[in-house]
């Protein structure tokens, strides 16, 4: 089995030893994605709606460099700093999933940085 490192053009730096995607046997694996700019800056500090976005549309940007679509998710891992945005990010997260959505679970957690309010780690399947 091949494995192949997907950095897609422009995306942001990793804050630690990643990679964005990874991939293995017909499957994408998107590390932990965090709403940050090319610069390394949190981007959206305070909007959880925005925040989601961008990292959906970072996630995207993986997912389509390795030859998928967001239709090509299969599981997504979602973490919030508060459980009170759960509501905002679904109304997101809904958009780039409107039918058949992915499995998934969303838990509370701390993030990296304090300005970070939700984060997504995703898995695609796009063949062989």
């Amino acid at each position: 089995m091949s494995i192949e490192v997907i950095v897609p053009p422009g995306s942001a730096p990793p804050l630690a030893p990643y990679s964005p995607g990874i991939k293995a046997g017909g499957f994408v694996y998107v590390s932990g994605t965090l709403a940050i700019g090319p610069d390394g800056e949190t981007l959206a500090v305070g909007d959880v709606t925005a925040q989601t976005r961008i990292v959906l549309e970072s996630i995207k940007s993986v997912i389509e460099a390795a030859g998928g679509t967001m239709k090509s998710v299969v599981f997504n891992q979602i973490f919030l700093k508060d459980l009170a945005d759960y509501a905002a990010m679904n109304a997101v997260y809904k958009e780039y999933f409107p039918e058949q959505p992915p499995a998934r679970y969303c838990i509370k957690a701390d993030m990296v940085r304090p300005e970070f309010l939700v984060e997504l780690a995703t898995t695609a399947y796009v063949g062989t």
